[in-house]
């Protein structure tokens, strides 16, 4: 059907770019830019337009409503906040580029812009950022056949004819190619203090399957079956009927932020003495002062290991994530979990509390860092983009009726437990509460609201048996255990 979507992947090859090149490259990123922020900054005046009319005004004090909703639609397109006149707003100053701008890649950016606007507009976002020198990090196109485009082995664009970089021996590369590619992006990226480049093929359909060549079988193969796994901000549990393991999330990654702090502080030591006149007696900085801000070469190169450190640590996080997931879905195809709001776990309490024993405050921190450092939501986005590869998703069991983390299958009562109590006493054996939680959420009925009670009788000797191994070896392995495993 014409205008349906279909499956997409993307496959990443490095640009071999030459260095007059790279100049024109870095021009037209910067143009591009210049062209994001220009239409950000009219979609900002649209909007503060749009606040001062009366019918606006109106509409806001109104309670929801489908009118409501409607009404303000028409009133954003008659002040032109749409993606379609951010595409007429973008026209006139892309002409003036047009010896490095083409108009379908105008055209994405006004719509990047636009978006970000939209979630602004409809509270997903509390501000709109613009985009400084060199935060331009990709530009792409609206299809294969105009603008940015690839064919021979090459990204072509507006003149340019940049080869890509394929090994002869890149099976995945080569299978993947045979697709076709719906349109292409051309990324920035500063890896040890060097920007390189590398074109993305957006291609339609999923991904070839990558063989193993000393076996000719398949590198990540498929399992069937139920599997659940309870999800926390630093581990995972998961249990599947021949397998019940408690893993910590992103093994590879270091808590970076020690590091993290010392090149901030001396980032703003430098910052501090290359702008001693931006700064008030009491070390605020002078908001009234206009003057340009000067940045020294030890400053900048502060600021790029500080780059380094934070894409290094993405890195780690993207490539463990990725396989956990594979070995996830070797296990099964039918994969439960509980929903979680990390957002909320992220924020800091809004009461405060007093410890007891001490008598003093207790901290308002909650989870941010160990969230931050080992994003379980992105895992769950990774094995969910696999799952639908398959034609399969990730089934997500309602928290609030099946209460995992307080259901007892055996007395079929719902006890309320203190985050600090990691065991479960279950007629005199201690069962871990992580993996108890990933055992009931693989119980869980096809509706997702309950547990199956009869599910979990029958399955309930293996799993103690698998359980049972596993605290063994976690006891064995020799390696500091995070302390919310309880171990």
């Amino acid at each position: 059907m014409a205008g349906a979507k279909t499956p997409s992947y993307v496959l990443t090859l490095r640009l071999q770019t030459e260095s007059w090149q790279k100049h024109i490259l870095e021009k037209r990123f910067e143009i591009g830019r210049c062209l994001y922020n220009a239409c950000l900054e009219e979609c900002l005046k649209r909007y503060k337009k749009l606040q001062h009319d009366s019918r606006y005004q109106d509409l806001a004090q109104q309670k929801p409503s489908k009118e409501k909703n409607r009404q303000l639609s028409d009133l954003r397109t008659e002040y032109g906040l749409s993606e379609y006149a951010m595409h007429a707003f973008v026209q006139p100053m892309q002409r003036h580029f047009r010896k490095h701008m083409d108009a379908h890649t105008a055209q994405k950016i006004a719509t990047r812009a636009w978006k970000a606007v939209e979630r602004f507009l409809f509270g997903a976002a509390k501000r709109v950022y613009f985009k400084r020198f060199g935060e331009m990090g990709s530009l792409e196109g609206k299809s294969n056949s105009a603008g940015i485009r690839f064919k021979s082995h090459a990204i072509h664009w507006n003149g340019l004819m940049i080869p890509v970089i394929i090994q002869p021996n890149d099976v995945y590369a080569h299978l993947a190619l045979q697709d076709r590619i719906k349109y292409c992006r051309i990324v920035r990226k500063r890896i040890r203090g060097k920007v390189k480049y590398y074109a993305q093929l957006i291609l339609e359909g999923v991904p070839p399957q990558k063989i193993n060549r000393q076996t000719g079988k398949a590198k990540h193969p498929r399992g069937e079956g139920v599997v659940g796994i309870d999800i926390g901000t630093q581990t995972i549990a998961i249990c599947a009927p021949n397998e019940v393991k408690l893993l910590e999330l992103a093994p590879s990654v270091d808590d970076i932020h020690p590091e993290k702090r010392r090149l901030q502080r001396k980032l703003d030591r430098q910052r501090r003495a290359n702008n001693p006149n931006k700064y008030n007696e009491d070390g605020t900085i002078q908001r009234g002062n206009k003057e340009k801000w000067m940045w020294s070469k030890n400053y900048i190169k502060t600021k790029n290991q500080l780059a380094e450190l934070q894409r290094k640590l993405a890195e780690k996080r993207k490539q463990d994530h990725n396989k956990l997931a594979n070995w996830i879905l070797s296990l099964g195809n039918d994969i439960k979990v509980e929903t979680m709001n990390y957002k909320a776990l992220q924020a800091r309490a809004k009461e405060t509390t007093m410890n007891e024993k001490t008598g003093r405050y207790n901290r308002k921190k909650r989870f941010g860092k160990s969230i931050a450092n080992k994003a379980p939501s992105m895992f769950l986005a990774i094995l969910d983009r696999k799952l639908r590869y398959d034609g399969k998703t990730l089934k997500k069991i309602d928290t609030f009726s099946a209460k995992a983390s307080q259901y007892n299958h055996i007395t079929g009562e719902y006890v309320k437990k203190r985050l600090s109590e990691r065991w479960n006493d279950m007629n005199g054996c201690k069962i871990q509460r992580d993996l108890y939680s990933a055992f009931l959420i693989m119980n869980a009925k096809d509706h997702l609201k309950e547990i199956d009670r009869e599910k979990c009788f029958a399955t309930w000797e293996r799993f103690k048996r698998l359980h049972d191994k596993e605290v063994e070896r976690l006891k064995n392995s020799g390696n500091k255990l995070l302390s919310s495993m309880g171990i």
